[in-house]
């Protein structure tokens, strides 16, 4: 490819293995961090590693001169604290305030970037029971919907630039390093996994080998834009999650945690644990992406037998 990116959100878990490939690939990375310094110990062999308050453009804006791709991760992570209003805040700013800061600095470049690519979540749905849901579905009510519509319509006003604009709504990832898999495995090692909630709801995974190649393919294919939805067409219920990771772990898988033991535990974020979104990946199949992991099965062997 051999593209100039900069990548914020590197350290995390997606950063990172993007990063990797990416600088596999003979790409050349610039890195958007709080901390270069640790930055540099987990991603080895980046063009420069820039410190990044987005509050301050003017310490960065320089770097976005010359950039093929902005690749837009940062984040924080929404179950590090219980959602009180200062954490909520915490959660907005880091998504919506560091996406207008970039956005609005990309406007007083000479050089645009090419194409504009940020972070959102199935969780711009809200619960949405049965109902089939296409890039042009309306968003939930609930906090974490308000969060991703407001995140996108940030960077949706990159497009009044002529730059390419792409909203990830991301699944549940899969990855043996880390994300949701790993918050499941602990239960299920002492003979105690199940589902979460009645277990009815759609479970939208997405393996992490597949969300790197996605986001690769989102930088190389121009004819991919707004929103996206990002997870494996071979969709299943929580309860088929649980069934699946108990048989691939040769454990049980019955039993069954409630939403108010949940909400009990962590508090309003239980509502974003246990709903659902039957989500339709239409758009990202008609754009050519082929993927690798469609058997929820197979992808779990895959991760677990590692």
């Amino acid at each position: 490819m051999n593209n100039k990116i900069i990548v914020t959100g590197a350290t995390g878990l997606i950063g990172r293995i993007l990063c990797s490939k990416l600088l596999e690939q003979g790409n050349e990375i610039t890195i958007f961090t709080r901390n270069p310094e640790a930055a540099k110990k987990t991603i080895k062999f980046a063009k420069k590693y820039v410190k990044w308050n987005y509050n301050n453009p003017e310490e960065w804006k320089d770097y976005l001169n010359e950039t093929d791709s902005i690749i837009h991760l940062a984040g924080t992570n929404l179950g590090a604290k219980r959602w009180n209003y200062k954490f909520k805040k915490e959660l907005f700013n880091s998504r919506i305030e560091s996406t207008r800061q970039l956005v609005n600095t990309i406007k007083n470049c000479e050089n645009k970037p090419k194409s504009f690519i940020t972070a959102s979540a199935v969780g711009f749905y809200g619960d949405r029971g049965e109902e089939v849901l296409i890039e042009k579905s309306n968003p939930g009510k609930d906090f974490l919907s308000n969060l991703c519509s407001e995140w996108e319509k940030e960077a949706e006003k990159i497009e009044d630039q002529n730059v390419r604009r792409v909203s990830l709504r991301i699944g549940l990832v899969l990855s043996s390093e880390g994300g949701v898999l790993k918050k499941f495995l602990p239960p299920f090692k002492i003979f105690l996994g199940g589902p979460l909630g009645n277990g009815k709801q759609w479970f939208p995974w997405i393996h992490i080998e597949d969300l790197i190649n996605i986001l690769i393919h989102t930088i190389k294919t121009e004819s991919l834009q707004g929103p996206v939805n990002i997870a494996s067409p071979g969709i299943v219920r929580m309860k088929d999650f649980a069934t699946s990771l108990g048989k691939v772990l040769q454990r049980p898988s019955f039993f069954q945690v409630p939403k108010f033991i949940l909400k009990i535990a962590v508090g309003e974020f239980a509502n974003a644990i246990v709903s659902g979104q039957k989500v339709s990946v239409d758009k990202l199949l008609n754009s050519g992406y082929n993927f690798r992991f469609t058997d929820l099965e197979n992808a779990l062997k895959n991760l677990l037998e590692k």
